[in-house]
């Protein structure tokens, strides 16, 4: 039996024996494209070229790619563990062509590589092929159909309509027919008395599609209208855990040695045996799967966080803690324990996993730390909310409560349903269903944006030639209309551009486009498929006229001191402190630089020092940039160049060397450091488990910064008659401050005291109940010491009643009930909420102490006699 190992590589010699470039997986995590939070397919790291925005350098490829998907349209999370087939993370296998081969060769070399290597029964495989749709002027695939009928028999050749076989990218771009190849992995029995082709994309678990081969002939316009395509394109994808099911007799993914490496460390860990309880073999399928997911996007630079990507990954690894603490019983870190089984089975094929184990074990640990706190905290909060509705003979919550506790603490709602489950209690999902959806709908109206169809203005590709001018004369290839929420802006795609675009954490340039007096300012520049659009709120009087596109050069000069300065920063770093730092992200801009690496600890004064000094000693040698262009990547390794986190390089690179700093970068940097003027560093913090932030300024910014300061220090000295010691005069200042504070501390202590005393003299006493009054204008916080004082000194029998203005005249009500009175029924928090409806405000607080505030204080005499009948004194 071929092991999960064993077939990857398989499938890889197979496709590489058939002229095929094998290439590694792209990332997981994506960067620099708007339409895409994570990998979902094994195409999107073709995305540019199948789009015809770059060349192929290889026109055969084929891969192992790691993909996720767990948003959007391919939201399968709440479905993974409960059956034997959805994952989160998966592989898919892929081989495409780029204007090469087409449908014969796609189709033929699926069956030799299934049949014939890998020895599967033909006479369990079907494949679908598209059906045609008249409304959309499309006939069948009768092409793919007559090259299957070579290897199958007409009745294992099966129509599919358009949602199962008919592929596209998105509402527009390249798309066209596919074929998928389903499997029967059910019993001779169970296959004689119901034939496969009646259970292909009917959602039997023993039924599945394996491979799908999509067809890229057409071209979608935005009007919804189809145009061949010039170059056609094979992408096609196999789902690599269903595949090792399939060859390996399991009747779930979840079976294979994909899976069970990591299901038997659960159940060694947790004392659990797989097999045995429903509910225990669900949490160990999600967890083994998650953990995969999780693992993964630490090592592509994606830490769990609380927006976009990282909210993801953050909701996947709680959804396991939850499993583990709920089903498997694990009140303490659990799944930081699996990450050297995970490279165990993966290492070998994903080298990313075992260089970043430290980083990934530190952050999952620290999550699952903080979250377990989170589900001690949130089970605390709901079952206060079911003692209260208990109290009220209510046998449901709000689903607003749910919704808070789900959105606001990160309680899951499937927790929150088990434990009110356990409790014979519900909730009003109808309430929470309207509260998610409202949030839903604030999301999509914050994020909506439409965008026009391109109008072409000529034909031609962009150059960037921003490395080396910083304007030139320019034309308008094509640009479109977008509107944001109430934003209209243009997007314009110039001929040749000196604007460099965002990418890489360096902000876009902004400028102008000049022809003669009619200029249009540039505000930004996005990297859209691999070229640069131009942000404007207007178009050019003339389109087709030639324009002098300049980039804001002040501005320029500011982002490249920053960003070379990230460079030294970096080397500096290193020495500092060791060489596992290294840069996990930055944000460049004319004003600041950002700068994240990886350390667990916090910089001690002395290393920032050490860390400014080093990198300035840098600045001041005045070092020449040398940069080389379109270097092959391993000449580029060859040469000690760091690559960054995360980030998927291509066969040639462009190298960046200040000195000994050697760096893969596309960025713009100074001519030479002496550039920057001086780096300071300005705060240094934790974003994350095992990750820094620091941020610094550089040149003028600098300037600025040391002359506040020195104002700053200017303005403290007058203060103190600008004596020779600032420091002694301050240190004096502040003991004498903390000993007339300790002083009125005292004061204070003994002026309640006192009047608690002259109180408590004064009190009456009804049906054997002393009643202690306070009112008049009093601060706050001498009533509420008063009324402990109260308790301390008379802890039966006593209630305290307050009804006393602040010095702003605020209204406030103040209620204390010893404990014996409290447990004959008395409650302060009801008595006090009642009352405070007369001074129009609110508050509320424990049985025994409440107090609330108010806005009406003419209301206070009424509130006073009011809190007096409620507990009938």
């Amino acid at each position: 039996m071929l092991t999960a190992k064993e077939i990857r590589e398989s499938y890889k010699d197979f496709f590489r024996s058939k002229g095929h470039q094998i290439v590694p997986s792209a990332p997981m995590v994506i960067k620099d494209d708007p339409t895409l939070m994570f990998t979902n397919a094994g195409m999107n790291q073709f995305k540019d070229i199948i789009l015809g925005n770059v060349a192929a350098k290889h026109r055969r490829v084929a891969d192992s790619q790691k993909c996720l998907r767990v948003s959007g349209k391919h939201n399968d999370l709440e479905e993974v563990g409960m059956d034997t087939y959805h994952h989160t993370m998966f592989e898919m296998l892929g081989n495409w062509s780029f204007g090469d081969y087409f449908k014969q060769e796609a189709i033929d070399w699926a069956w030799e590589y299934l049949v014939d290597v890998l020895k599967l029964n033909p006479d369990v495989l079907y494949a679908t092929v598209f059906e045609g749709s008249p409304a959309e002027g499309l006939s069948r695939d009768d092409e793919a159909a007559s090259i299957w009928a070579k290897h199958l028999p007409e009745s294992h050749i099966i129509n599919g309509n358009k949602h199962d076989n008919f592929w596209e990218m998105g509402d527009t771009g390249p798309c066209g027919p596919c074929s998928e190849i389903h499997i029967d992995l059910r019993s001779p029995e169970e296959r004689a008395a119901v034939p496969g082709r009646d259970l292909v994309n009917h959602d039997h678990p023993q039924v599945i599609e394996i491979w799908n081969l999509v067809f890229m002939q057409y071209n979608r316009k935005v009007d919804g209208s189809l145009e061949p395509l010039p170059a056609k394109v094979i992408d096609t994808g196999m789902g690599f855990e269903r595949l090792c099911m399939a060859l390996q007799g399991k009747k779930s993914n979840y079976d294979t040695d994909v899976f069970t490496p990591l299901i038997n460390k659960i159940g060694e860990l947790a004392g659990k045996k797989y097999g045995e309880d429903a509910k225990v073999d669900v949490a160990m399928r999600v967890i083994a799967d998650h953990v995969r997911t999780i693992a993964f996007s630490i090592a592509d630079s994606q830490l769990p966080g609380n927006a976009k990507a990282g909210y993801v990954i953050r909701r996947i690894l709680r959804r396991a803690v939850r499993y583990a603490y709920t089903f498997l019983d694990q009140k303490q870190a659990f799944m930081y324990r699996l990450v050297d089984t995970l490279i165990d089975s993966m290492g070998e094929a994903y080298p990313e996993l075992p260089k970043q184990r430290d980083l990934i074990m530190k952050v999952i640990k620290e999550e699952e730390d903080a979250f377990l706190r989170t589900l001690e905290n949130g089970i605390r909060l709901l079952d206060s909310a079911i003692a209260s509705a208990k109290k009220e003979d209510k046998n449901e919550i709000s689903g607003k409560e749910a919704f808070i506790l789900y959105d606001t603490y990160g309680f899951p709602l499937d927790l929150t349903e088990l434990i009110l489950k356990e409790n014979g209690m519900t909730l009003d999902q109808a309430e929470f269903d309207s509260e998610m959806a409202a949030q839903k709908a604030r999301a999509r109206n914050a994020a909506a944006v439409e965008t026009g169809d391109w109008v072409v203005v000529r034909d031609g590709e962009q150059e960037f030639v921003g490395y080396d001018m910083t304007k030139t004369p320019t034309r308008i290839l094509r640009y479109r209309k977008v509107k944001q929420k109430n934003n209209e802006f243009y997007q314009i795609v110039l001929s040749v551009t000196p604007f460099y675009a965002e990418m890489g954490g360096q902000v876009g340039d902004r400028g102008r486009l000049v022809n003669g007096d009619d200029i249009v300012e540039i505000y930004d520049t996005k990297r859209e498929n691999g070229m640069g659009v131009h942000l404007t709120k207007k178009l050019p009087a003339d389109i087709e006229a030639v324009f002098e596109a300049e980039i804001d050069e002040e501005a320029r000069k500011a982002i490249s001191s920053n960003h070379t300065a990230t460079h030294l920063l970096h080397e500096a770093l290193r020495e500092v402190l060791g060489t596992h730092v290294e840069q996990r992200g930055s944000f460049v801009s004319p004003d600041v630089l950002r700068f994240d690496f990886s350390h667990f600890q916090k910089l001690t004064p002395e290393e920032i020092r050490r860390v400014e000094h080093l990198a300035n000693s840098r600045v001041r040698a005045a070092i020449p940039r040398d940069e080389k262009r379109c270097v092959p990547i391993d000449k580029a390794r060859e040469m000690g160049a760091m690559a960054l986190f995360g980030e998927k390089y291509g066969d040639e690179v462009r190298v960046i060397r200040y000195g000994s700093s050697v760096e893969l970068c596309g960025g713009t940097h100074v001519d030479n450091t002496g550039n920057i003027g001086m780096i300071k560093i300005i705060s240094e913090s934790s974003i994350a488990a095992g990750i820094r932030r620091i941020e610094a300024v550089t040149g003028g910014r600098v300037e600025d910064m040391l002359d506040k300061m020195q104002d700053t220090l200017r303005e403290i000295g007058s203060m103190f008659n600008n004596v020779p010691d600032l420091v002694q005069a301050l240190r004096k200042s502040i003991d004498e401050n903390a000993e007339l504070k300790h002083q009125a501390e005292e004061y204070f202590k003994e002026r309640v005291n006192v009047l608690t005393n002259e109180l408590l003299a004064k009190a009456r006493e009804v049906n054997g109940i002393k009643v202690v009054e306070l009112t008049g204008l009093r601060l706050p916080e001498v009533v509420k010491n008063v009324a402990f004082g109260v308790r301390a000194k008379s802890p039966e029998h006593t209630v305290f009643i307050g009804a006393t203005m602040d010095p702003a005249e605020k209204p406030l009500l103040t209620l204390m009930i010893t404990e014996d009175l409290v447990a004959d029924g008395m409650n302060a928090s009801t008595t006090v909420r009642e009352a405070a409806k007369l001074i129009q405000g609110g508050g509320g607080g424990q049985p025994g102490f409440a107090q609330a505030g108010g806005k009406n204080k003419d209301g206070i005499s009424a509130a006073y006699e009011k809190m007096h009948s409620i507990l009938g004194l």
